[in-house]
C-alpha cells in the first residue's frame, strides 16, 4: 500500500480564511486533536516579530507531547540582498526550535518582478541559499513553490528553475502549490509532468480552490506521484479556501488504496471535523461529503426505499467507516418504507410496507 504524509495547515492556511480567528491556546488544543487523529505534520504558523502569538505557540507547543506528528514553522526565502546568515526571517524560524521548517519562494515570474522587485536572477539565489542556510541548521525542509502552476503557464522555463534552485539547495521535498486556486486539472497534469522530468526528490501538492478543483486536483497529483498532500480541515483558508483533508483523507484512503492516517483514524473523522468547526466558532457545514450531517441523510421516497433494502444503493461508502450515521427524514416525499421504519423503531415491529 503507497503510503501519503498529511501535511496539515489549519493553524497557519486555515487561519487566514474570513472569520476564523484562533487563540494561542485554540491553536494548542488543536494541535493536540491533529495530533491524535494522525497527521504527519502540522503547519503551526508564522513566527515572526510582528507575529508574537504565533511567536509563543512555537514555546508552548515544546511542551506538549506529541506521539505522531512533528511541527513545522513556515516562513518565506530571505530577502533580496540580505544574506542567510542576516536574514530576520530565516533565524526567526531557527528560533522557532523546529525539526521542520517549510518555506515558500516565487516560481512566478510576475511576482518576481512585481512583488518582489527583484531580478529574476536574484531570485533563484534566494530560494536555493535560504534553502541550504535552513539545511546547514539540521532542519528538515519543506519548500513551497508558490504559484508553481500560473508561473509556469507564463513562462515554464523559469518556474521549472525555481524547482530546481530549492533542489539544489537540499530540500527535502518540493510542494508544487495553486496558490490562486484557478488551475485546471489539464494544466495541473501538464505542469506536474514537466516538474518530474527535473525534479530527484519527492514532490507534493498544495492546492486552493477558488476554481471549486481544490480536492479533484489533489487527488491527481496523487495520482501523478505526489507523496505529500498539503490542506486544512474542512477545508478553511484564504478566500474559498484550501484542500479539504476531511475529503482528501478518506478519498485516498478509501477509493485509492492509499494509507495516510493510522488505522482506526476514519472513525473519528467527523469528530474532528466538528471538534475544529467549534472551536473556530463557526457552523459546521451540514452538506460536506462524508463528515457533513447531510452527507448520508435520505430523504426521498425511493432513495430511501432503495437504502432499506440496499445500503450502497444510494451510498458510495458506509457512514460508519468514516463516523458518520445515517439518517432518513420524514417530509411530504417520504414513501411507505420510511413510515414502516419509524413504526418499527417505536415497536410496531409486525407493521408492514402494505398496511393500509
Amino acid at each position: 500500500m503507497r503510503e501519503i504524509s498529511i501535511y496539515d495547515t489549519t493553524l497557519r492556511d486555515g487561519a487566514q480564511a474570513e472569520g476564523v480567528n484562533f487563540s494561542l491556546e485554540d491553536k494548542l488544543v488543536i494541535t493536540r486533536k491533529l495530533d491524535e487523529f494522525g497527521v504527519d505534520y502540522i503547519e503551526g504558523g508564522w513566527p515572526n516579530p510582528t507575529n508574537p502569538k504565533d511567536l509563543e505557540y512555537f514555546v508552548k507547543v515544546r511542551e506538549l507531547e506529541l506521539k505522531h506528528a512533528r511541527i513545522a514553522a513556515f516562513g518565506s526565502t530571505r530577502r533580496a540582498r540580505n544574506r542567510p546568515g542576516d536574514d530576520p526571517i530565516l533565524n526567526t524560524l531557527l528560533k522557532a526550535e523546529t525539526e521542520v521548517v517549510t518555506i515558500f519562494g516565487k516560481s512566478w515570474d510576475l511576482h518576481v518582478s512585481k512583488v518582489l522587485r527583484t531580478s529574476l536572477e536574484e531570485n533563484l539565489r534566494m530560494i536555493e541559499d535560504s534553502v541550504a542556510y535552513l539545511k546547514r541548521h539540521g532542519r528538515e525542509v519543506v519548500y513551497d513553490a508558490e504559484h508553481f502552476f500560473d508561473g509556469f503557464k507564463e513562462n515554464p522555463e523559469y518556474a521549472l528553475g525555481t524547482l530546481k534552485a530549492a533542489q539544489d539547495g537540499g530540500a527535502d521535498i518540493i510542494v508544487l502549490a495553486d496558490t490562486n486556486g484557478g488551475t485546471l486539472p489539464g494544466g495541473l497534469r501538464e505542469a506536474i509532468e514537466a516538474a518530474k522530468e527535473v525534479l530527484s526528490v519527492p514532490f507534493g501538492v498544495h492546492t486552493h480552490n477558488d476554481g471549486g478543483l481544490a480536492v479533484a486536483n489533489t487527488l491527481l497529483a496523487v495520482e501523478l506521484g505526489a507523496v505529500q498532500v498539503q490542506g486544512t480541515v474542512n477545508g478553511y483558508g484564504e478566500r474559498c479556501g484550501n484542500a479539504n483533508l476531511c475529503v482528501v483523507i478518506p478519498n485516498l484512503q478509501l477509493k485509492m488504496g492509499m494509507r495516510c492516517v493510522p488505522e482506526g483514524s476514519l472513525k473519528k473523522l467527523t469528530e474532528l471535523s466538528r471538534f475544529i468547526s467549534e472551536v473556530a466558532n463557526l457552523p459546521h457545514d451540514h452538506r460536506m461529503p462524508y463528515v457533513g450531517e447531510s452527507a448520508f441523510a435520505h430523504k426521498g421516497g425511493a432513495h430511501v426505499d432503495g437504502v432499506l433494502k440496499v445500503r450502497r444503493s444510494f451510498e458510495h461508502v458506509q457512514p460508519e467507516v468514516v463516523g458518520n450515521r445515517r439518517r432518513f427524514l420524514t417530509s411530504d416525499q417520504a414513501g411507505g418504507g420510511l413510515i414502516v421504519e419509524r413504526l418499527r423503531q417505536i415497536g410496531y415491529t409486525e407493521v408492514a410496507k402494505e398496511d393500509p
